[in-house]
């Protein structure tokens, strides 16, 4: 599979709460204010997680279309993305009708191939004209199955980099086993249907997703939705902070640890 660099995410909010603590911004002002200062300092596309007034994730259209429009009223000029997942919405036939509802797209869509339906959900995005990231996890305790119905959906779809499908790796475990000796994807990547890459990790996980996303050239993932503390275990004030330490430290990162499943 090949990689292909692109540029970095932020997720700004994530399925973080108040209670998180004050980088998490929480009102549609927040976190337009958060997505704009996240871009000053280098990011080239914002995930933002919707919420109700009561801060339930939701993907209605009466709470979807006036973030993005807040975010993008403020300036947020970057590509911006949402989830379209489980969080949001348990059932995947209502996932479907409330996508199908939007009456204002974000850029990107995120569908996560561990949760049921996903395929059908990205099929439905895609023909809205909504690009999607297709996510799959890797390493720790993660099932194979995510990824193999990521596989396969792939391989029946041409086309290779075209029709705005990008793979997502999302890294459940600091990375172990040997050192890599070069700019190797992870073990389970190698061998997709050719496709734009981006891998992320969650607390633990982030910054060594991080080194090794820079290592392969493809795009990467930060902000407060995935992650709290900087490399040297500090708290994160703001994605912001968070984004500059990623531009600190990914183009001096070392040698990595290749990933096993």
């Amino acid at each position: 599979m090949r990689a292909a660099g692109g540029p970095a995410v932020v997720s700004v909010n994530g399925s973080r709460g108040a209670a998180d603590g004050p980088a998490v911004p929480m009102s549609p002002r927040d976190l337009a204010e958060s997505a704009v200062r996240a871009v000053a300092a280098g990011a080239g596309e914002v995930l933002v997680h919707p919420r109700t007034p009561c801060g339930r994730e939701s993907l209605s259209p009466r709470v979807v279309g006036p973030v993005l429009e807040v975010l993008r009223g403020a300036g947020v000029g970057v590509p911006l993305a949402v989830p379209a997942s489980i969080g949001a919405e348990p059932d995947p036939a209502e996932r479907l009708a409330r996508v199908g509802a939007w009456t204002v797209l974000p850029d990107r869509a995120v569908v996560h191939f561990a949760e049921p339906g996903a395929a059908g959900l990205a099929e439905a995005l895609l023909e809205r004209g909504v690009p999607v990231d297709a996510v799959a996890p890797l390493g720790g305790a993660a099932r194979p199955e995510a990824l193999e119905r990521l596989r396969a959906w792939l391989v029946r779809r041409p086309g290779g980099d075209r029709g705005g499908v990008r793979v997502v790796a999302e890294f459940a475990a600091v990375p172990t086993g040997e050192r890599a000796t070069g700019p190797v994807l992870p073990a389970g990547l190698r061998g997709l249907p050719p496709r734009a890459v981006l891998l992320f990790g969650r607390d633990g996980a982030s910054w060594p997703a991080l080194r090794l996303a820079a290592r392969c050239g493809t795009a990467a993932r930060t902000g407060v939705g995935d992650v709290l503390h900087l490399p040297d275990g500090r708290p994160a004030r703001s994605n912001a902070e968070l984004v500059a330490a990623a531009r600190e430290l990914l183009p001096r990162s070392g040698a990595v640890r290749a990933w096993s499943r």
